[in-house]
């Protein structure tokens, strides 16, 4: 995509909207390691959240909110684990982030050009990832906090038509993948993940109570008793206060997590990150308005607060940085990033060695699979080596074999897939995966010689 102009919208072919792709673009001229690349990409993106995060808790409740808010952002496993993957998703949240903000300011005040860079926002929020297309939906809620006593009585008709502005601005955005080939495979490839109403007569909490149960493991491991307890917390206050803005951003995180919820076939903890922002805001506000009811300095309300949320935080995030996968990490998310086949490890080290006997003699490699993990983690860093790849299975083909009369010949694969299943091979590196703690065996990325 980088260097060939006609695979700008490659991804779409895939079912996947551009913008981040495209955003990494300027990171893979300044980084080698394209991994990084886009987990760079990410950790700005996270901040470009956070940024959202202290606004709009600042805009809605305060500056102290905001600094509570801003600092559950920064701790909470949640996004501390997702925003440095190099995930669309960490994109999307701070999208989203920022359209409730200038949705709000818009409600406020009613104004041409807050209505336009809104509207950007919402057309980069689906060029992100095609569930962007869920803040068009919820836009009209924003509406919740106009300010009728400053305007005449034509205003509220005046916001709706700023409001068909933005969307249409953002409509405009998203209908320029049409330029690129077989955009009809966004709708095509969302059916894979997402049930339609149709399918779902007769059934309707079928997928909902299965999610829900998801979210009871995920929650109080990634988000933290505390950080759970306070929002709670903090939507008591907003019902005691009300805040129509407050209920703007409620629904706003709310919404979003329940059509997830209702609608999708595949459901993981990073498809909801962008619901997390909303509800630390809320969890913020729970802490600021009981330490505000703590009759102590305002000092000691601060070291009382950090004592409540850091803990747990911290040793989530310590044992991610320094000894992984963390213990708390839930299963799922545990399987997919650190244990099964979809964890790359190894990867870069084996590329490396590749490229350096390649230019000792010509290389082929063989991988187990031919889409995914297997060969696009490989690819990536093998893209300009003249190394040719060979999609294979867990059996070794009799294309890779016959390579090995010609070339010196390896085969990348996951041990426990292909053990038992090679023949004339010899093990060169092998790189161990995460163990798994149910006490099954653990599984590893290997490195072969082939021989014919």
């Amino acid at each position: 995509m980088r260097a060939e102009p006609t695979l700008r919208f490659v991804s779409v072919s895939d079912g996947k909207t551009p913008l981040f792709m495209w955003a990494m673009i300027p990171f893979l001229k300044i980084f080698s390691d394209p991994l990084f690349a886009g987990r760079f990409l990410s950790v700005i993106s996270g901040m470009f959240t956070l940024m959202g995060v202290y606004f709009l808790a600042r805009k809605i409740f305060g500056k102290s909110t905001a600094f509570w808010a801003s600092l559950l952002y920064v701790i909470t496993p949640y996004t501390v684990f997702f925003d440095r993957i190099g995930l669309v998703d960490s994109m999307l949240a701070g999208f989203t982030i920022w359209i409730i903000y200038f949705a709000l300011w818009l409600a406020k005040s009613p104004r041409l050009d807050l209505a336009m860079i809104l509207g950007y926002l919402m057309g980069g929020a689906i060029l992100t990832k095609t569930p962007g297309i869920v803040n068009l939906l919820i836009l009209p809620i924003s509406a919740i906090a106009f300010a009728r006593n400053k305007f005449k009585k034509h205003g509220l008709v005046r916001l709706v038509l700023l409001m068909i502005v933005a969307i249409g601005i953002a409509e405009v955005m998203y209908n320029m993948l049409r330029l690129g080939p077989q955009f009809q495979m966004l709708s095509s490839r969302n059916a894979d993940y997402v049930f339609s109403p149709l399918e779902l007569i007769g059934r309707p909490l079928d997928p909902f109570l299965p999610h829900f149960g998801d979210i009871k493991d995920w929650f109080p491991k990634l988000l933290t008793w505390p950080v759970l307890g306070f929002l709670a917390a903090g939507c008591w206050f907003l019902v005691k206060t009300k805040n129509k803005m407050g209920y703007v951003l409620f629904l706003w995180g709310l919404i979003p997590l329940l059509i997830e919820m209702a609608f999708l076939k595949t459901f993981t903890a990073r498809y909801l990150l962008s619901s997390i922002p909303p509800l630390l805001i809320f969890s913020g506000f729970g802490i600021n308005e009981i330490l505000h009811r703590v009759k102590i300095s305002s000092l000691y309300k601060v070291f009382l607060g950090l004592i409540i949320v850091l803990p747990l935080a911290l040793n989530f995030d310590y044992q991610l940085l320094f000894s992984p996968p963390p213990k708390d990490l839930p299963k799922e998310e545990r399987k997919g990033y650190f244990e099964d086949w979809t964890a790359g490890y190894g990867f870069k080290e084996i590329a490396s060695f590749l490229v350096e006997q390649n230019e000792k003699q010509k290389v082929v490699v063989g991988t187990e699979g031919s889409f995914g993990t297997l060969p696009d983690g490989l690819q990536i860093y093998l893209d300009k080596s003249g190394i040719a790849i060979v999609a294979s299975q867990a059996t070794i083909s009799a294309q890779v074999r016959n390579a090995a009369k010609d070339y010196v010949t390896f085969f990348v694969g996951n041990k426990n897939n292909i053990n038992g299943k090679t023949r004339d091979v010899k093990l060169i590196k092998e790189f161990v995966k995460a163990k798994p703690l149910d006490g099954s065996p653990g599984d590893s990325t290997v490195l072969y010689q082939v021989f014919p």
